[in-house]
């Protein structure tokens, strides 16, 4: 289980520029979380974003909607200051070429531009640097950019990109996270434990061991790094950023068969934390993570 018209001529102008397209929303539509491929916040702390097989779902104010944008499927999706950053694959009838590679939104969702390496390949392992727009990305074969498998990092929105030789790192990496602010600093879950690396991902060294890491997240003023963690049972904990720090565990609501897939902190409101889980279900903290509130369950969306 943990192992997972516009009119015609408009819409050539959009693909001529690399720009993929808005399509209708329907209002009132039933909100249903087929698959959670990420979570962010917006800028403003207003909705809390959740890409998913048929687009982005939006939670704002207790109430769920579709974006307004393209009803894709999101992989790879990881949000910073300005932009929305994401891989996956276009809309059935779009006529758009797949997968996407890389592709960048900086209006919430509603139109995305095209980076480089469509139709090659597809990263669900993406992470970004929330203030930098440094973008990491995990390759699993050999394309037009990046000579073989690896990790590999852009701080220019794909012109260029670099691969980390990933020394040091467990077995199995699960997934990967990046420093606000300092794009060198990369945290990431494996098998065997967390790991971080001060180095650009070229070495790593272990920060907490014992379990598998599925997840984590740095806060954004960079001083804290949230995990999620699975050994018998879900886990949440949050560690320090400095040296002989010691994890501490964050209580979360019981989840059977399940765990916290990804974690995502409110720009506006610190305090506020969301963790969506690989089953599909959604919970909010106001009080960073002391109590809970399900705001969707195993993909049923809650009002």
């Amino acid at each position: 289980m943990l192992n997972k018209k516009s009119t015609l001529q408009a819409c050539m102008l959009a693909l001529a520029l690399g720009i993929l397209a808005a399509s209708p929303v329907h209002a009132g539509e039933p909100v249903t979380l087929m698959h959670v491929h990420g979570l962010s916040y917006s800028t403003d702390g207003k909705q809390l974003l959740i890409p998913s097989h048929h687009g982005l779902a939006v939670y704002s104010d207790g109430h769920w909607s579709k974006a307004a944008g393209p009803a894709h499927d999101y992989m790879g999706y990881s949000a910073t200051r300005d932009a929305l950053y994401s891989s996956g694959h276009p809309a059935p009838g779009s006529g758009l070429t797949n997968p996407f590679g890389l592709i960048k939104s900086r209006d919430g969702g509603k139109t995305w531009q095209q980076l480089g390496l469509t139709g090659e390949s597809d990263f669900h392992m993406l992470a970004t640097s929330y203030a930098t727009n440094a973008v990491y990305v995990l390759n699993h074969q050999p394309n037009s950019r990046m000579s073989q498998a690896g990790i590999y990092y852009t701080l220019n929105d794909g012109l260029k990109w670099t691969r980390a030789a990933a020394k040091g790192l467990g077995p199995k990496l699960n997934s990967l996270a990046v420093h606000p602010t300092n794009a060198a600093l990369v945290a990431a879950g494996t098998d065997d434990g967390l790991y971080l690396s001060r180095n650009s991902a070229e070495s790593f060294e272990r920060l907490a061991g014992g379990r598998r890491v599925l997840a984590q997240s740095f806060d954004l003023d960079g001083q804290h790094l949230w995990f999620s963690t699975h050994a018998g049972k879900a886990a949440l904990a949050r560690i320090a950023l400095k040296a002989g720090a010691k994890a501490e565990e964050v209580p979360i609501p019981a989840l059977t068969e399940d765990a916290v897939a990804y974690i995502a902190q409110n720009p506006a409101r610190p305090a506020e934390i969301a963790i969506a889980t690989f089953q599909r279900s959604v919970f909010l903290s106001k009080d960073q993570g002391r109590t809970w509130t399900q705001i969707a369950k195993e993909g049923t969306t809650h009002e």
